[in-house]
């Protein structure tokens, strides 16, 4: 990974004008152009949120929704604690994203769907497969989410994260590349973070999904297939409910 440098050209773009679009999308993009024109490069850290919002004239809620969407995209990551960081490239293939598509233009209802049968099967393949190093790594991934229930956007990565080491554990790469480069990209955290919650009841439907992905994890530890296929379809339904129930109330 390439050494860390300064932030400076972060604040060294263009001011992104603006217009029609929303303020995220426009964060999104300035983010994203920088990133496709190797001004930040891997490795490179990006500003703190503060400096973003002063730099973009924004809210913090706007900065923390544009890292999500390039978190979810595969351009950044964030480390936390530390910072959000530029990821390296992966190569465009069939299911690659963009950035912008996953900011508003994709039916996240119509992925849902699409996942509900990808990772019904994912998981049983992985409750056959899966090593306990593996199992190991899913439990992180939940205990990052439950230390992060009363911020939202913090939850991402590790929803992310479970998810994808479901797909590693059915030992098919193909698994992985799909959930990588579609399903994953979506996950409907931003979408649901935009509806009127309240925050009191936001960090109890957090905990919930994360209820849901502990039954799913103690599934495939007990190496019992149908039992995981039958949790991972009921939290992907529930998924799917809760984002059209969150749509029908914009």
């Amino acid at each position: 990974m390439a050494v860390q440098r300064s932030t400076r050209a972060l604040f060294e773009a263009p001011a992104y004008p603006s217009g029609r679009r929303s303020l995220t999308t426009e964060v999104v993009d300035a983010l994203r152009q920088q990133i496709e024109a190797a001004e930040l490069k891997v490795g490179d850290r990006l500003a703190t949120e503060a400096e973003m919002v002063q730099r973009f004239n924004v809210s913090r809620t706007v900065v923390r929704e544009a890292l999500s969407k390039l978190q979810a995209a595969g351009l950044v990551a964030t480390r936390h604690g530390i910072g959000t960081f530029v990821c390296e490239a992966r190569g465009r293939g069939l299911f690659q994203l963009d950035p912008a598509d996953v900011a508003g233009s994709i039916d996240a209802l119509a992925v849902l769907e699409l996942r509900i049968s990808l990772e019904t099967e994912s998981a049983g393949l992985a409750a056959a497969r899966c090593d306990k190093a593996r199992i190991a790594s899913m439990r992180r991934a939940l205990s990052d989410f439950e230390r992060n229930v009363g911020e939202a956007t913090e939850t991402i990565s590790p929803d992310i994260h479970f998810h994808l080491e479901i797909a590693h554990a059915t030992g098919n790469r193909y698994f992985v590349e799909i959930m990588t480069h579609l399903g994953i990209h979506l996950i409907p955290r931003a979408r649901l973070t935009a509806t009127q919650i309240p925050p009191d009841e936001y960090a109890d439907y957090l905990t919930r999904v994360n209820r849901e992905h502990e039954q799913i994890c103690d599934a495939i530890e007990r190496g019992d297939a149908d039992s995981a296929r039958t949790a991972m379809r009921l939290h992907l339904i529930n998924s799917r409910e809760r984002l059209r129930r969150a749509q029908e109330n914009l």
